[in-house]
């Protein structure tokens, strides 16, 4: 991964982001401004970097270069807006590298066309110009918030009526606990926990989308056999590499999240230089992984509270938006995590409204699947920002 190109846009209207990259590239003068975009290109071959400089500076454009730790690449650093990131694009398309101007026109057009997109799972369409709620369904005795709530079949099902009813769009059900610590169990024990209730839900609503929470091929082979359409696997292909091959083969639907270790290694000292960059290149090694796997639908979702510290969550939620030119819906789960009880000195059972202050914020910055607990406030978080976006759709209210 480290010598793939990678094309990112910062989110320099943050001052100390500004200032973080500031240092990186030896930004002495003052150039902060609260509408400034950094569209980053790092890995580039020295001598094309050169030139790309060249032709920056010559629009009369601001462009910082530094070297990387192998002495043949460099990392470019341009300030400005999309549109004059588009026209620089042109231009180095116009010098005869293709690629690079292809790849920074693609990556401003998904940051563009981000809203207007859809995607279709199972028989319902998508649409991301406002968040859709993925209710949680533990069918285990240990996650952390609701472990042994649901672990009976009847009180599962129950739940995942309710969730629904309350404007669930997705129930997505996990047999295996992730929470910092758990340890694994077997794929026949987390398919017993799980393949009844995903049965007994369809039976009683056959238009339910069922994502299911596994890191198991075998798991999700069973589960997409009798009706399931997502998989959401929190180590992305990590611990079971034939995951790709078994969601092709059911052209389901494929949550990437980012974990760094496992759940009994993740929160054993997390660190990271830039937590956003960081998982931006992840994501993009990752994505390409999976497209050549032959999968088209995937979402993305940064892992917020899987090997991070809680400064690191709060640092995603900020920038979430960052994600947006990946070209693929940002999922999120902040439901009741510890990252808002750590912070504010709550208990588990205390973080309802906390929850729904972070979603809301996260559904701002362009989280379009809403992974949570508490499905009935998660829907107003939806609703408000749809109306900040929309006036108009109250003009009978």
């Amino acid at each position: 991964m480290k010598n793939n190109l990678i094309i990112q846009f910062i989110n320099l209207h943050h001052a100390d982001v500004f200032k973080k990259y500031s240092s990186r590239y030896n930004i002495y003068r003052e150039l902060y401004e609260k509408d400034l975009f950094g569209l980053e290109i790092r890995n580039v071959d020295f001598k094309l970097g050169q030139r790309i400089k060249k032709i920056i500076l010559s629009n009369k454009e601001i462009c910082y270069l530094v070297q990387t730790k192998d002495p043949q690449l460099v990392d470019i650093l341009s300030l400005g807006t999309l549109s004059i990131f588009k026209e620089l694009a042109k231009e180095i398309i116009a010098i005869g590298n293709e690629d690079i101007g292809f790849k920074i026109n693609k990556v401003i057009q998904n940051i563009i066309d981000y809203d207007t997109r859809n995607i279709q799972i199972g028989n319902k369409n998508f649409e991301m110009n406002k968040a859709h709620l993925v209710g949680i369904l533990n069918v285990t005795p240990d996650s952390f918030s609701d472990g042994g709530k649901y672990y009976e079949k009847n009180a599962a099902v129950e739940h995942a009526l309710k969730l629904l009813e309350e404007g669930a769009e997705i129930i997505d059900i996990g047999g295996e606990s992730s929470r910092p610590g758990a340890m694994p169990i077997s794929e026949s024990e987390e398919e017993k926990r799980v393949l009844p209730v995903i049965e007994e839900i369809l039976k009683i609503k056959p238009d339910a989308i069922i994502s299911v929470d596994t890191t198991k091929s075998k798991v999700a082979d069973s589960a997409l056999s009798i009706g399931a359409k997502i998989i959401n696997d929190i180590s992305s292909f990590n611990f079971d590499p034939n995951m790709l091959d078994i969601v092709k083969k059911h052209n389901a639907t494929y949550v990437l999240m980012h974990m760094k270790g496992n759940p009994q290694t993740m929160q054993d000292n997390p660190y990271y230089e830039d937590v956003v960059s960081e998982l931006y290149e992840f994501f993009i090694c990752k994505i390409n992984e999976t497209q050549k796997g032959g999968i088209k639908n995937i979402l993305i979702d940064p892992g917020i509270g899987f090997g991070k510290r809680v400064l690191d969550n709060y640092e995603l939620i900020r920038r979430l938006n960052e994600f947006k030119g990946l070209g693929f819906p940002i999922y999120i789960g902040l439901s009741r995590k510890s990252f808002l009880g750590k912070a504010l000195n709550l208990g588990i059972d205390e973080r309802e409204e906390a929850t729904l202050i972070a979603e809301t914020i996260a559904i701002q910055n362009g989280a379009r699947f809403i992974r949570t607990h508490n499905v009935k406030n998660a829907r107003y978080a939806s609703l408000i920002n749809q109306f900040i976006d929309k006036p108009e759709l109250l003009n009978n209210v």
